[in-house]
């Protein structure tokens, strides 16, 4: 199976894997029924989550319900535990929004919603992050995963999402990060795609982040905090159970 979801990962474009990826994980989902492991995002219960990556791939990381990773599930607890986002009422912008968020932002009666991308088919906007089409201090919350590597950028877009958020509003803006680098690391003569995904994990990247990624948000405006919630305040269990990363830092930006 991971050989499989690895090969899909690199051959499919993701705007159709968007579009249809779901319903045939469906059908995998009832082999995997069991107690073993718990989707905090949509509640279900299975044996192990799928894996997912594409080179190699990680066990144990894919929700076949409603798509979530390990990312998603601390993401959504980060949100419920630390955050106003289930309680108060809220303008919220979601760029390259994944799909086990939309339905459930979308159907929240505090969220006024809207998605963002520049090709996704999930996302009700098309939107070039380095010139969003909004106003600003239009939102009170933004949300940006994934999407810092692949932009020209990264700075730019950062200080885009800044703008557009109201004072004292907040964004989660996460992105693949290598502990062992100092700094963020980025090298346009590397073109030869096998060699882009040796340097930067995958050959669409435009670079990968080192221990100073929070020093760029800051450089995009914002007031950042490194916060280690899951090595500080999950226990074990929780990180088990829910199936999340071990070390990951959210990144908590806050527009002064």
């Amino acid at each position: 199976m991971k050989e499989i979801i690895s090969w899909v990962l690199r051959h499919v474009p993701r705007k159709y894997l968007q579009l249809v990826s779901h319903i045939g994980l469906k059908v995998l989902a009832v082999f995997y029924k069991g107690k073993n492991v718990n989707c905090n995002v949509c509640g279900s219960e299975f044996r192990k989550f799928l894996p997912y990556g594409r080179n190699p791939g990680r066990d144990n990381a894919l929700c076949p319900n409603c798509l979530s990773l390990e990312r998603h599930r601390l993401m959504d607890l980060y949100l419920r535990r630390k955050t106003n986002f289930f309680k108060e009422n809220l303008k919220v912008l979601h760029v390259a929004p994944e799909y086990c968020f939309i339905d459930r932002f979308e159907k929240m009666k505090n969220l006024d919603y809207v998605t963002a991308d520049i090709e996704s088919p999930l996302a009700k906007v098309k939107m070039d992050i380095h010139d969003a089409p909004f106003a600003d201090n239009t939102f009170d919350v933004a949300f940006c995963n994934h999407v810092m590597e692949h932009v020209n950028d990264d700075i730019k877009a950062m200080s885009e999402l800044h703008r557009v958020l109201k004072s004292g509003g907040w964004a989660i803006i996460q992105s693949p990060q290598d502990w062992n680098l100092a700094t963020t690391f980025e090298d346009d003569s590397i073109t030869d795609p096998l060699a882009r995904e040796k340097h930067f994990w995958q050959d669409d990247h435009l670079r990968l982040f080192g221990r100073d990624y929070g020093r760029r948000l800051e450089k995009g405006g914002f007031e950042v905090t490194e916060d280690r919630f899951v090595m500080d305040e999950l226990t074990p269990q929780e990180v088990k159970r829910y199936a999340l990363p071990s070390n990951e830092v959210i990144y908590f930006c806050r527009k002064k």
